[in-house]
């Protein structure tokens, strides 16, 4: 924003007062006259901020007359508390006034998205944020259609369902490189990541997106386990991920 005002509107910046700012120098020379920059207690003093700004009007906790009373708030009654699980409803609730669906990812449960592709080289396209935990994301491609799995034997997952947040397509009958095979090479996503891609279809047929936990692979003696994979091991301690995602199929002419 510094770099755009001063390349583009030099003459329109009045002055920006920054208080008890570091000592780094990052604007142009022609623009850093324009800001003024206190350190410690020199806004007080000749040149403060009481030449450029009205003492009625400066808070009383940086010299000025303006009192600020603001009480300590105490103690949040436990009326207020709010469980892991009520936030999280609050969260879909959110998530579904948009076009962004959100799913939890679980250890030995993740969640896939069915797409039919009936021309060739339509393109896949996909927009998703990791919320929480590491995840593998894949792409797969499957000639006969997958149908949602029974979980423990007393419910279906509804491919329409929009309670559903976990939904498994890939039958565990099933063989990689006979019933399904991988079109894109596997992708790890850490948590807080934004990622954004595409996969130009080469065959008719039905694509799976699925995204997995993600677990550090155990080292051998020879290597020591990296930083970021003991973080992430401590960070998915609780085996549930969460992603909120958006898909769409392109036709090759519009992509």
């Amino acid at each position: 924003m510094i770099e755009l005002v001063g390349a583009n509107y030099p003459e329109t910046l009045g002055r920006l007062l920054i208080l008890r700012a570091p000592r780094v120098p990052f604007i142009d020379e022609n623009t850093r006259k324009k800001f003024l920059i206190y350190a410690g207690n020199d806004y007080q003093g000749p040149g403060g901020l009481v030449d450029y700004i009205n003492r009625d009007f400066i808070p009383d906790f940086l010299g000025g007359d303006a009192l600020c009373d603001v009480p300590e708030g105490g103690l949040v009654p436990k009326s207020l508390y709010r469980t892991a699980e009520e936030l999280e409803n609050e969260e879909v609730k959110l998530w579904n006034e948009t076009i962004y669906k959100s799913a939890s990812v679980l250890k030995g449960a993740p969640h896939e998205v069915l797409i039919e592709i009936t021309e060739v080289s339509s393109v896949i396209t996909w927009d998703f944020d990791v919320c929480k935990g590491d995840v593998i994301f894949n792409i797969y491609h499957s000639r006969k259609a997958p149908q949602p799995v029974k979980r423990d034997g007393l419910s279906t997952h509804n491919l329409a369902c929009p309670t559903s947040n976990n939904v498994q397509l890939i039958d565990r009958s099933w063989m990689l490189g006979q019933d399904y095979s991988m079109v894109e090479t596997a992708l790890t996503c850490r948590e807080g990541e934004s990622v954004q891609g595409s996969h130009v279809t080469r065959w008719p047929g039905y694509y799976i997106l699925q995204w997995r936990l993600y677990s550090s692979p155990l080292c051998t003696s020879s290597s020591r386990p990296r930083v970021d994979d003991v973080l992430a091991s401590l960070q998915v301690s609780s085996h549930k991920c969460k992603v909120m995602y958006f898909t769409e199929v392109l036709q090759s002419t519009d992509f």
